[in-house]
């Protein structure tokens, strides 16, 4: 087993509950992290039996780019979803999404949501 962890992904998306965020649209930061079944690259060094962090970098692009989400739990949800079903060596994907521009009466950093999705 092996894990593959890529941090702070930055994008520019349309996510969240007010119309007016889907309008305008704000920088979204992700993390991932992949839990591979075996260690089969390990053995063969071999790029068809690994994670490409540069192909979950541009799918990670798409859904948070392409996308439109009400919820950041339904972002994380989908890009987990979606690294699964490209990687089936994959057993698990975590994903993290942090919004800094959030509407609180308050001052913080960001609001930070985590999913964990699981190969059946």
């Amino acid at each position: 087993m092996a894990k593959i962890r890529i941090h702070n992904m930055m994008f520019y998306g349309f996510h969240g509950f007010y119309e007016y965020e889907r309008e305008q649209g704000q920088k979204f930061f992700l993390d991932v992290e992949l839990e591979t079944k075996d260690d089969r690259a390990v053995e063969t060094d071999d790029l068809k039996d690994a994670v490409d962090s540069a192909v979950v970098y541009d799918l990670v692009k798409d859904v948070t780019e392409n996308k439109r989400f009400q919820l950041l739990i339904a972002l994380c949800g989908h890009v987990g979803d979606r690294l699964l079903s490209k990687y089936p060596h994959v057993k698990a994907a975590t994903v993290r999404v942090r919004k800094p521009s959030v509407p609180i009466s308050g001052p913080i950093d960001y609001i930070e949501v985590e999913t964990t999705r699981t190969q059946a």
